[in-house]
């Protein structure tokens, strides 16, 4: 029986106790992906809408009555995604790049500051699994 990808990844995540992944929805076990534990999306996810001008708190959904539509940001897609299922696609994908590599390029340096330094490493990765499915034309999957 051939193991997919998806089935791969969602082992290891299993075996690492790792919590989140996103990955491409593709069969290729190479393609780059980025994961978190639960906390630490959710505090990437904080830190996201903190760089936005609004504080995830506010948000319906996130324990606020703030509707999603009020916002005008490409993070929403994203911001707003349930933590362990469905995907995004290409188009939500290549609408969030231009934001995300502003977000790197605003702050290129954190010697200094762990949290910060991987919040941005974070987001490399992310920008990396992005433009993967933008180029390949394919989903980017929560799991």
């Amino acid at each position: 029986m051939r193991t997919t990808a998806a089935h791969e990844r969602q082992a290891r995540k299993e075996a690492d106790r790792m919590g989140l992944m996103l990955c491409p929805a593709d069969d290729d076990v190479t393609s780059p992906d980025v994961s978190w534990s639960y906390y630490g999306f959710s505090l990437f996810r904080e830190w996201l809408a903190q760089a936005e001008g609004f504080a995830l708190s506010e948000m319906a959904g996130f324990g606020g009555n703030r509707p999603w539509s009020s916002l005008t940001t490409t993070l929403a897609p994203l911001l707003d995604h349930r933590d362990d299922e469905g995907d995004l696609a290409p188009a939500h994908c290549a609408a969030m790049l231009p934001r995300l590599e502003a977000i790197v390029a605003e702050r290129p340096h954190a010697p200094d500051d762990p949290v910060l330094r991987r919040r941005m490493d974070d987001t490399r990765r992310l920008i990396d699994v992005m433009k993967y499915c933008v180029d390949k034309d394919i989903p980017l999957v929560f799991c």
